[in-house]
């Protein structure tokens, strides 16, 4: 494999604030419309949180081209996991291991965090998603239904 995107031509690291329009329109690729107002706005709460992060995938040319947004579950029914709360690749990029290499970094860092599993939840609609996860070891757990209530 050759070309811009290879992914010895990435690297994953943690997200920063002046990453926000570029999240963004990533964002939309993943089906949630963020203004980089508004992702400008909401990532200084996510970097003050130590068990919440987000880490980018970026081109020696400093193109963002993915992100996965990881956090720490807890509860009192269950043991901490770390849950996968988004994952996008952008479209042009697919393919080419950079989910692989983000969803690598994500699990590292729920284990030094000290989680034994990971989750996350994806639509029923994303069927090529249901493949990738599962090739990476993910099983269906439960089928459930989501339901938000505006506050």
């Amino acid at each position: 494999m050759s070309g811009e995107n290879e992914p010895s031509r990435i690297t994953v690291r943690e997200a920063r604030i002046s990453d926000a329009s570029n999240l963004a329109p990533l964002a939309k690729q993943l089906g949630y419309a963020s203004t980089p107002e508004e992702v400008t706005a909401r990532l200084p709460g996510i970097f003050a949180d130590s068990e919440h992060t987000i880490f980018v995938a970026e081109q020696k040319n400093g193109e963002l081209v993915g992100y996965v947004d990881v956090f720490l579950f807890r509860t009192a029914a269950s043991d901490v996991r770390a849950e996968i709360a988004g994952l996008v690749v952008e479209e042009k990029s697919r393919s080419q291991n950079i989910g692989r290499m983000l969803m690598a970094r994500a699990e590292d860092w729920a284990r030094e965090k000290g989680c034994f599993e990971c989750g996350l939840r994806s639509n029923v609609i994303r069927e090529g998603a249901h493949r990738f996860y599962e090739n990476l070891g993910y099983r269906v757990n439960k089928t459930q239904k989501s339901f938000r209530k505006k506050l």
